[in-house]
């Protein structure tokens, strides 16, 4: 009984347990809710993103990532540590030449999306990471491929709603190379592709990735020449400067789609 009694004090509002109980001051706050610790947890983020500069070196990136598991032990419920460990993951696992780190790291990545946008279903970030991850998982498991196409197109298209223009219009990106990819069977095609693509563009026209996909979609599509206009137009592109890795990847390609176009 005494123990009830104690419990029922601390379960009361302050105002109230002074009266009914007798133990407080009339005035006396509540006790605290520890919701962890921001501060550290921004710490480790703030480090985490300077490390994610140097993303292409992979151990920098792998740094990042160990970073931001410790924002996530000092704050639980920080959501932008959520979705930047699945963004982080997405940029491993798409470039690691480690079959077992690649699983890992879309794993980890498919996880994190999910909490991120349990904790802010309104927010983009989370919903375009969680799909990104699957599209990446999509890419080296055929089950998995199979199992995430509705998962990728719901998020993307969540993106769509939230803000069409986040991280430059991927979201259109995603859903282009989506149409491209899967199997005909399954919703897949060339001029979806097309379509999306083309409305990326309109969206931000500086997108290197975005300009690369729409010309490996030209290309299947027999239009080659709309196909080398996009690839020229990546190589006498200036890139944004925290995009560098990406547009540097996306030049690599187009060069082998280049070549590739005028061996066929």
């Amino acid at each position: 009984m005494r123990l009830q009694f104690t419990l029922l004090c601390l379960t009361l509002g302050a105002g109230l347990a002074a009266i009914s109980c007798g133990q407080q001051p009339k005035n006396a706050p509540m006790p605290a809710i520890d919701v962890g610790d921001e501060q550290s947890a921004g710490e480790k983020i703030s480090e985490a993103d300077q490390l994610y500069k140097q993303r292409e070196d992979l151990s920098k990136l792998r740094l990042g990532i160990a970073s931001l598991r410790q924002a996530r032990v000092a704050d639980y419920g920080s959501y932008e540590a959520a979705w930047k460990l699945s963004k982080f993951n997405y940029f491993l696992a798409s470039h690691t030449s480690d079959e077992r780190e690649r699983d890992e790291a879309f794993r980890e990545g498919i996880g994190l999306g999910k909490i991120a946008v349990q904790l802010q279903p309104d927010k983009t970030e989370g919903h375009f990471w969680l799909g990104a991850n699957y599209g990446g998982d999509a890419k080296y498991s055929t089950l998995a491929g199979l199992a995430n196409i509705q998962d990728i197109r719901s998020e993307m298209e969540t993106v769509l709603k939230l803000d069409e223009k986040f991280e430059g219009g991927s979201a259109y990106l995603v859903l282009g190379q989506l149409y491209l990819e899967a199997p005909r069977v399954l919703g897949g095609s060339t001029q979806m592709a097309i379509d999306y693509l083309e409305k990326g563009l309109k969206v931000e026209a500086n997108n290197a990735l975005l300009r690369l996909n729409l010309a490996k979609a030209y290309h299947t599509a027999k239009r080659d020449k709309d196909a080398l206009a996009q690839i020229d137009y990546i190589g006498k592109m200036t890139p944004y400067p925290d995009y560098e890795p990406e547009y540097k990847e996306a030049l690599r390609d187009a060069q082998k789609l280049k070549e590739e176009i005028a061996g066929s």
